[in-house]
């Protein structure tokens, strides 16, 4: 019994130190180091509330532009949340859910609304305004790039659809996600011309919500021939922007076209 016992105080003297090491900025940053590559942090979604995952395809596309993938778990713990990007170098906002449209930007729910994800709604919001304070590159994908516009005092088409006027465009395709089904139109003086260098370029589209009210501070840098927003960016800023459409599925399917998206974001984390 008092052998048990002391092996236990030796396991947890052990996972102590070992803790202590982890949690180290400097042995963090050592190991980085060692790595060679930078970190990249997914956002990730919450399934039945008993998961926390992300699609293989960010992970895909993060490891073909050279850089190290890591799932950022949902947590309502913001002091964990600080620490776990203490030690990555960039951040990916996946896509997903609705966003509530009352509790995030103060707009009554439609019935056309889809499922919201309250939980993951505050984590994401959070994980946003935490990384981009520290200075970290940030890209949004979809969903990623509504919050970015939310988190910041934007609003959001509801349902495109039934609130849109000038809705024309299929933005909901039922090809698989490396086909492009609309063309997309970006600004010259934009970051997304500088990482991909085409002023037009076909898309993939699996969303009914969109930006309606663009927040303070950022700039549309892309949309649709119907005039639906595709892209926008931090006014001023090199390393926070976000797209509609999603790259990461051409770019993990081996489809080069948008892989300077994250060749850049990668390039960006290693400053």
């Amino acid at each position: 019994m008092e052998k048990d016992k002391v092996v236990k105080r030796i396991a947890i003297i052990l996972l102590s130190a070992l803790m202590l090491v982890f949690l180290n900025p400097a042995t963090a940053e050592a190991q980085k180091t060692k790595v060679g590559k930078p970190v990249i942090g997914i956002s990730s979604t919450m399934g039945d509330g008993s998961t926390t995952s992300a699609p293989l395809t960010y992970v895909n596309a993060v490891i073909r532009a050279g850089g190290v993938p890591v799932v950022i778990p949902v947590t309502d713990d913001k002091e964990l949340l600080s620490a776990i990007l203490e030690r990555v170098d960039a951040v990916i906002m996946t896509g997903g859910e609705d966003i509530d449209p009352l509790k995030w930007y103060g707009e009554q729910p439609i019935p056309q609304l889809g499922e919201v994800a309250p939980k993951r709604d505050a984590f994401d919001i959070a994980l946003i305004r935490l990384a981009v304070a520290k200075g970290l590159p940030l890209l949004g994908i979809c969903r990623g790039e509504q919050l970015l516009n939310v988190a910041f005092g934007g609003t959001l088409y509801q349902d495109l659809p039934s609130q849109y006027k000038a809705y024309s465009v299929n933005h909901r395709q039922k090809a698989p996600g490396q086909y492009g089904t609309h063309s997309v139109y970006i600004d010259k003086e934009s970051l997304l011309h500088k990482v991909i260098g085409l002023d037009s370029v076909s898309v993939n589209t699996f969303h009914h919500q969109a930006v309606k009210d663009l927040a303070p501070g950022f700039k549309v840098t892309a949309r649709s021939k119907d005039g639906v927003v595709e892209a926008i960016e931090k006014i001023g800023s090199t390393r926070v922007y976000g797209v509609q459409f999603h790259p990461e599925i051409f770019t993990s399917n081996g489809i080069d076209t948008f892989i300077g998206i994250f060749r850049n974001l990668v390039e960006e984390a290693a400053k």
